[in-house]
């Protein structure tokens, strides 16, 4: 079966900034939809902030393997009720892939447990993300590291909880450093953090940048929904 992949954009920038515009003219979620259909046992649909229940009504969960999210401007428009249906359905078995500034998400911060916050600025920093997992499935495909001659700089100290997996580790050419690729699990659910992606550069039509979007994609999809069977429980012994 394929993996069933939703791409959530907030698609405020696109509509709103020129800039933003010219560079994604359809939207960012489109532009990853574009690559990802191009993929062997893959499928995808879209869904965007201003949709009825932004687009991720329970029909669409429930027939999503995995959920990639980029916002940036409006997460405190995202309504609550979506976002706990979200993170129900990650604790389930959905796998989320946060894009870049979407670290700043209801949906990250609160499976996170943690601020999210970290340093920024903006000045067509050089970023090169040393791959320091080279065994991890996510990275696979991938040389040593992956170069971006201008994007966004995000800085430590990233406050998120320790990661199982730090796949990337991003330095700048203003001197910081940033882990730009982390795996955690909630139950069973598997969650990525990639964070190239600020809206007024080309990433998302980098080719070794969608390679690992699509591997993470591979990665995150479950393999079996488990039931914990919580609650209470009769003795396997005599007792």
């Amino acid at each position: 079966m394929a993996i069933r992949v939703t791409i959530w954009n907030e698609f405020r920038h696109e509509q709103q900034n020129e800039q933003v515009k010219e560079v994604y003219p359809d939207g960012i979620h489109e532009a990853l939809a574009s690559y990802l259909n191009k993929c062997k046992g893959i499928t995808t649909k879209t869904a965007t902030l201003d949709e009825p229940e932004h687009g991720l009504t329970d029909d669409v969960l429930e027939n999503t393997d995995v959920l990639i999210w980029w916002g940036h401007t409006a997460h405190h428009e995202v309504d609550d009720a979506v976002v706990e249906k979200v993170y129900n359905r990650v604790h389930a078995g959905m796998g989320l892939i946060a894009l870049h500034s979407a670290h700043f998400s209801k949906i990250f911060k609160k499976l996170m447990g943690t601020t999210c916050d970290l340093k920024w600025r903006e000045a067509n920093d050089k970023e090169r993300l040393w791959v320091t997992a080279p065994n991890h499935p996510i990275a696979q495909g991938i040389g040593d590291y992956i170069e971006l001659p201008a994007e966004e700089m995000y800085g430590e100290f990233f406050d998120i909880p320790q990661p199982d997996h730090v796949i990337f580790t991003s330095w700048f050419t203003g001197g910081e450093v940033f882990r730009s690729g982390c795996t955690f699990t909630r139950s069973n659910g598997k969650i990525f953090y990639f964070r190239p992606g600020h809206e007024t550069y080309p990433t998302y039509y980098n080719e070794e940048i969608l390679h690992v979007i699509e591997n993470g994609v591979r990665w995150a999809a479950p393999v079996d929904w488990k039931d914990f069977n919580f609650g209470n429980a009769q003795p396997l012994e005599d007792m």
